[in-house]
């Protein structure tokens, strides 16, 4: 898309900024739960499955495995989603992933959550490894190098990069950078680190300099493609309607 403006990263809706997400993509999806989750960032991708039947066949990478039928689960339940790289498959209501994984039809990397954020913090820092105790032991670390340090036994873990991430932020400016709300902060700064792009929503997009440079969160260089969307849905008030995507009203 041409712009006056060089640096102005701003697409025009959630269609566009997900258009070009091929099959096979590697796709970081920010969100501890429903705090941060980019749902109609998600939900474009999914329209656009149904419409076109791409992409298929991603890994995701999130920190849970989706609940209910909208949001990640419902990325999962239209049979987008190849692999998983997740922290806990298990949380409120995880039954579309609980299904697709019994009848075999989803792989699942299990990684502890503080190891998940590290990997992926390593990726954007252009870290190929590093050396942790968590899941030494245990069958999470079978087939991985371990070393000994001061007498304690660590587990080698590789760097986590995607191809693309969709992170949810509070505001943006044009030219990419961002502030969190709370908790919804969690892996969007580090996402849009270790993604090649990182696609944002944010609740509101400003003007270059229209957010001070003390509060910036993320900085700009590390963003590609933001777009407002004004009145986000949360992911837990869908759940509590017992909404399933694509929304009955649509």
């Amino acid at each position: 898309m041409e712009r006056g403006n060089a640096l102005d990263k701003t697409v025009t809706d959630v269609a566009a900024a997900v258009a070009d997400i091929p099959d096979g993509a590697s796709v970081m999806i920010g969100g501890f739960g429903g705090a941060g989750s980019p749902i109609e960032l998600i939900h474009a991708l999914i329209d656009r499955f149904r419409a076109t039947g791409h992409p298929a066949g991603l890994t995701v990478i999130n920190n849970n495995a989706g609940n209910g039928h909208v949001g990640l689960a419902a990325l999962i339940e239209a049979g987008m989603v190849r692999k998983l790289i997740c922290s806990f498959p298990r949380s409120a209501d995880p039954v579309v992933f609980t299904q697709a994984y019994q009848e075999g039809r989803i792989e699942l990397e299990l990684v502890p959550q503080g190891t998940l954020a590290e990997r992926i913090r390593a990726g954007g820092a252009g870290i190929p490894a590093f050396y942790t105790p968590s899941s030494f032991g245990t069958d999470l670390a079978a087939g991985k190098p371990v070393e000994l340090f001061e007498g304690r036994s660590y587990v080698r873990e590789r760097w986590l990069k995607a191809d693309f991430a969709l992170v949810k932020a509070e505001t943006a400016d044009t030219h990419g950078n961002l502030t969190y709300r709370a908790a919804s902060r969690n892996f969007g700064p580090l996402m849009c680190m270790a993604a090649a792009i990182a696609v944002v929503q944010a609740r509101r997009v400003l003007p270059a300099g229209g957010i001070d440079p003390e509060q910036v969160i993320t900085p700009g260089i590390f963003v590609q493609r933001v777009v407002e969307v004004a009145r986000p849905v949360q992911e837990e008030d869908l759940n509590r309607a017992r909404a399933t995507y694509p929304l009955e009203a649509e």
